[in-house]
């Protein structure tokens, strides 16, 4: 067979997603993954966990136990925990993601994470009660869930999540299901997504970007990107790219259901428990955490929690350095 070179990139660095071969092959360029990790940056094609030793702290998780991560990504939660309730435990991985979820099953079977530690299933986490009866497990004795998206979204620009990179303007988690962004966008009107932006992002802008965006056709992530600064000309630029950011981030709630999944899985998650049983909630923007700490208090009044976090856990200030991503993470925890 022909041998042929590997495509040369441009520059010293590569910048597209594609050129990044060395971070995408971990396991034959470690020494560049180090370098990656050690400027603050989340290597191509993956993602750092947030908040590990607060989450284990929380979570306790011991030798036997059943434990339940909901949103299995990358895997790095779940290898903890994993490492934690070995060698008699078994963890319970959900993830909505199709083309992320066999990645990250092999990356743990790699690991020496048999199929009997381990079982994973598509689903988002308002499915976790089918999920424990097909496990034949009425409760679990923890409940992890990382909320949000994952870095191995946000980075492929073929996902269609990027605000930095062109890409087909998409934002689903499962690309299978429902409609994506581009196709979402001109059906809407404009109080509508006046109404998504506020609700989903706290868009201060958002009637004046609504009008401007409402029923228009935008095939990729770049032309959205450019409409929404367009349609705030008086608006200084660092506030204008902020709102870019929200409004990406609100149509991806919308277009994924998250906060309809969210307040389901709130509401089933006592039962999901064992006694004694913990859960912990680590999210990333304000409407997700008045939602936790909402219904965690609720649940503690009726009797459903004995015990909930009085305060929210940040990461700290040495992990917000290296890993910036985790600056907006909130932690909260219940105990049944």
């Amino acid at each position: 067979m022909e041998h042929r070179r590997r495509p040369r990139y441009p520059g010293t660095n590569p910048r597209r997603f594609a050129h990044k071969y060395k971070e995408l092959d971990p396991d034959h360029h470690p020494e560049t993954v180090a370098k990656v990790l050690a400027a603050g940056k989340t290597p191509a094609g993956s993602h750092v966990p947030i908040m590990v030793a607060e989450t284990l702290e929380v979570l306790r998780p011991r030798p036997g136990d059943f434990a339940v991560d909901c949103t299995l990504g990358y895997g790095g939660h779940a290898q903890a925990i994993l490492e934690r309730i070995a060698p008699d435990g078994h963890l319970l991985a959900l993830d909505v993601d199709p083309l992320e979820l066999p990645r990250t099953e092999q990356r743990l079977s790699q690991a020496g994470h048999s199929a009997g530690q381990f079982t994973t299933t598509r689903s988002n986490f308002a499915g976790l009660p089918a999920a424990l009866a097909r496990c034949g497990h009425p409760g679990a004795d923890l409940i992890l869930a990382d909320l949000g998206v994952s870095s191995m979204q946000l980075d492929n620009p073929e996902r269609g999540f990027s605000v930095k990179t062109e890409g087909p303007l998409d934002l689903r988690m499962n690309p299978s299901r429902g409609l994506s962004a581009a196709q979402w966008l001109p059906k809407v009107s404009a109080p509508k997504l006046a109404t998504v932006l506020m609700a989903n992002s706290d868009e201060p802008h958002a009637e004046q970007i609504a009008r401007s965006l409402a029923g228009r056709d935008f095939a990729t992530t770049l032309e959205l990107t450019v409409a929404i600064r367009r349609a705030l000309p008086a608006v200084a630029e660092e506030e204008r790219e902020l709102s870019v950011r929200r409004v990406f981030q609100a149509i991806r709630i919308e277009i994924n259901e998250e906060f309809t999944a969210l307040d389901t899985f709130l509401r089933i998650l006592p039962a999901c428990l064992n006694p004694g049983g913990r859960v912990a909630i680590l999210s990333f923007h304000s409407g997700e955490d008045r939602r936790i700490k909402k219904s965690f208090q609720n649940a503690h009044h009726e009797g459903l929690y004995r015990e909930i976090a009085r305060r929210v856990i940040r990461a700290s200030p040495e992990e917000r350095h290296d890993n910036p991503r985790s600056t907006s993470a909130k932690l909260r925890w219940a105990i049944r």
